[in-house]
């Protein structure tokens, strides 16, 4: 087992937050890699597994074998589960700030966030778009070398997938590229892959908008006008890009060989690969961050919640890629 935990915030407690926590425990306990949740023991006690109310890291790595780790900060509200209540808003909120200051003061290794719920955070007053923003103002202030992010990336199998706009309805996807936040964020992509992943020379792709990618500004002409500027000003940087590329010829098994990760233009253009390759698997990663953040590629799950079918599947790969991007980063630093 990994020296060291991770800190798992416990997300939206009416979710499935609790119970994919104790079910990856379970998976996880004898194995590693370690972690700490920070949230409520009693709600994760109800789970039906061991829990062990700890005092920091390095007791939670003592007994992390034999029970589930808690930095118990007790909600204060009932739960009901499948339903949001804005009341637990500002406990969620806490947990998810005890987290990332362990891991900025160093005493974790990285964070993993178990999903939350944006509409009860937005009635209490919560003034961010979602976990990612969030994590990035908390860290703003952290020194770091390199490109800022934060920039999404979607990771199933050997597939990286990264995201220049997220959250935009396609009619606007057009105009919301500019060459400016293509270039950055695929800054950011090649230096979390030395950083994160140990590879020290990144191979990118940049897909296209367009059907085709535009057939030469017959179909469009943001692959003439602005994709393909913004990959010569990458190479220009000394950055492997190509592209933009057809995106219906980047994604099947031979094509994802020829490169490390690709930068996608909008949300479902990575989201359907991601999900086909591996549905139950994926991990959402936050690159260009001061601190490992990883997450399930999965919401909150209410319909569900409560009825012991969630799946932690999503959850152990995202404590797992954080242990292995907690590990490149102290390899690198070391070097």
């Amino acid at each position: 087992m990994t020296q060291g935990v991770l800190a798992l915030s416990l997300g939206d407690p009416a979710g499935i937050g609790p119970e994919i926590i104790a079910k990856a425990w379970t998976a996880l306990c004898h194995s590693g890699p370690a972690f700490m949740v920070i949230g409520d023991a009693d709600l994760l006690s109800a789970q039906g597994v061991p829990v062990q109310r700890v005092s920091g890291p390095a007791e939670a790595l003592a007994t992390f074998s034999s029970a589930l780790p808690v930095l118990d900060q007790p909600l204060g509200h009932e739960v009901q589960p499948g339903v949001a209540d804005k009341a637990h808003a500002p406990s969620i909120i806490r947990w998810i700030e005890t987290a990332v200051d362990l891991a900025v003061k160093g005493e974790v290794r990285g964070v993993v966030t178990a999903p939350i719920s944006k509409a009860p955070l937005y009635e209490a007053g919560f003034k961010f778009p979602g976990h990612t923003e969030f994590l990035a103002a908390l860290t703003a202030d952290v020194p770091m070398s390199g490109a800022r992010g934060p920039v999404m990336m979607l990771t199933s199998g050997d597939l990286r997938a990264v995201l220049v706009t997220i959250h935009v309805p396609i009619a606007k996807v057009a105009s919301a590229l500019t060459q400016e936040a293509i270039i950055h964020t695929s800054m950011v992509t090649a230096q979390a892959m030395i950083r994160d992943y140990g590879i020290a020379k990144p191979r990118l792709v940049l897909a296209g908008l367009n059907p085709h990618a535009g057939e030469g500004g017959t179909i469009g002409d943001e692959e003439v006008r602005l994709l393909a500027p913004a990959v010569a000003a990458l190479r220009a940087l000394g950055i492997d890009c190509v592209g933009p590329k057809p995106a219906d010829t980047l994604f099947h098994d031979e094509a994802r060989k020829t490169y490390d990760a690709v930068i996608c233009l909008y949300h479902d253009q990575a989201l359907i690969p991601v999900k086909m390759l591996d549905f139950w698997g994926g991990v959402n990663v936050s690159l260009g961050l001061p601190i490992v953040r990883t997450s399930p590629d999965h919401g909150t799950g209410f319909n569900i919640a409560g009825k012991g079918l969630a799946r932690p599947d999503s959850l152990i790969a995202a404590i797992r890629m954080a242990d292995q991007i907690a590990n490149s980063r102290a390899a690198q630093a070391n070097l």
